[in-house]
């Protein structure tokens, strides 16, 4: 990282009076790991930066990506006052002494580039705030989130702000973060081959919490001792998955899974599936959602789809984690292996649009009950047949409003069950037309 490395620190472990992370920030856009899409020599902030123009920035992507210290070497590279606050920790009065800062600044000639973290923990009328100071140009607005600004953000905010997508850092660039540090450290980390690969993963693409786990095992390493993955685990106990259950890595794994269960594919819909329990999702939320596929992806195209989910919800009320948890699994299985078909999910969306359409029409009048004499008096149930007594137990009447045309909203697949339900409705529709109906 060209002069970040100029004087090494000649010791066997880091200082313990900086953290690693903050010795190995980056001094330019180029030295930023894993976001060349965006601070490479062809890059989008590279490119605006060669353009001699800033615009408010979004920044969204994982913890541990480099979202503040991109926005730090911009106001550096740009000579703007660089100024950053927390959502968390920020309310009105200290949004209006920033403004109030930049709007001095800006009497100077000189443009803030104000940063807040977790910009989505603001609640609208404070990111209504930052508008007026955004369009007259007294700050340039760099947000950092890590929840989908679509969703987080209101929309004023986001036509004036372009949204730039940091990425997870892959292994290749957390294993290149690795190096760094242990050029910066002046001696390799104590680790096999396994176990520094075991040591990447861990940090799950979070080059934070990468540096961090390796200043634990410089930590605890004894003189002249190699850990191996099996004592790496020891002693790090293992970082928890990144998965916020209530946030996008939950909404995506969830879709992940749903998907991989509708594709037919098993395998990839339990990776899922035990990606979710090993990060203690609600097991009651797994099985409605299972639940939902075998209506939804599979519906009568195997009608036992439905019994197995609900039998597996119940099998987990029964048992409990973590045996209920193999219940879950089997169902999970069971769906992905099943001949799928959406044509109940169709048919019951076309007959609800058909139903919102057409408004309250009276069901023909020989299906209507007569309780009283009045209703038998206007032709209340007259004409109507009991299909029980027709032959065939089938009367070939027509069901719909008369000022209804009959429609077909059920359209089932030559697939699975549904095989057998299309040779009985073509019997009934052949029936129908013999009838009259």
């Amino acid at each position: 990282m060209g002069d970040l490395f100029a004087s090494p620190v000649q010791n066997d472990k880091p200082s313990a009076h900086q953290p690693l992370a903050d010795q190995l920030r980056p001094a330019t856009l180029l030295d930023v790991v894993g976001q060349d899409h965006l601070c490479g020599k062809e890059g989008i902030l590279t490119r605006m930066l060669g353009s001699g123009s800033l615009g408010s920035l979004i920044f969204w992507g994982p913890p541990g990506t480099g979202k503040t210290t991109v926005a730090r070497l911009l106001a550096v590279e740009t000579d703007l006052v660089f100024q950053q606050i927390s959502a968390i920790f920020s309310g009105v009065t200290d949004l209006k002494k920033i403004f109030e800062a930049a709007r001095q600044y800006k009497r100077t000639g000189k443009t803030t580039l104000l940063f807040v973290d977790e910009i989505h923990r603001f609640n609208r009328a404070q990111l209504d705030s930052f508008l007026p100071v955004m369009e007259d140009g007294t700050i340039v607005l760099v947000g950092a989130t890590t929840e989908n600004p679509s969703f987080e953000l209101n929309a004023a905010l986001l036509s004036r702000s372009r949204v730039l997508v940091f990425h997870s850092l892959e292994s290749q660039s957390l294993a290149s973060l690795l190096k760094r540090a242990e050029e910066l450290a002046g001696v390799s980390l104590p680790l096999d081959k396994d176990a520094r690969a075991s040591l990447i993963r861990m940090a799950d693409g979070d080059g934070r919490a990468l540096l961090n786990l390796a200043e634990e095992v410089w930590r605890t390493a004894r003189e002249n001792e190699v850990f191996d993955s099996e004592v790496l685990q020891a002693v790090l106990q293992r970082r928890a998955p990144v998965y916020d259950k209530g946030q996008d890595g939950h909404y995506n794994l969830v879709s992940a899974l749903h998907k991989a269960v509708r594709g037919s594919d098993p395998d990839a819909s339990l990776y899922y599936l035990a990606r979710m329990l090993d990060a203690g999702e609600d097991r009651r939320f797994i099985a409605r959602r299972l639940v939902r596929m075998a209506s939804e992806d599979i519906g009568n195209g195997d009608p036992q789809a439905l019994v197995v989910a609900m039998a597996a919800k119940d099998s987990f009320d029964f048992l409990g984690i973590p045996e209920g948890d193999l219940a879950l699994a089997q169902a999970c299985v069971y769906l992905a292996c099943a001949p799928k078909s959406n044509a109940v999910y169709t048919a019951y969306k076309s007959a609800m649009k058909a139903a919102r359409e057409h408004g309250s029409l009276l069901p023909p009048k020989h299906i209507l009950n007569a309780p009283t004499r009045l209703m038998k008096d206007q032709d209340y149930s007259k004409g109507y047949r009991y299909d029980h007594d027709e032959e065939d137990a089938f009367s070939g009447q027509n069901y719909f409003p008369e000022e209804m045309v009959r429609q077909q909203f059920y359209t089932p697949p030559q697939r699975g069950f549904e095989r057998e339900i299309n040779k009985r409705l073509e019997y009934w529709n052949r029936l129908r037309r013999e009838r009259g109906g």
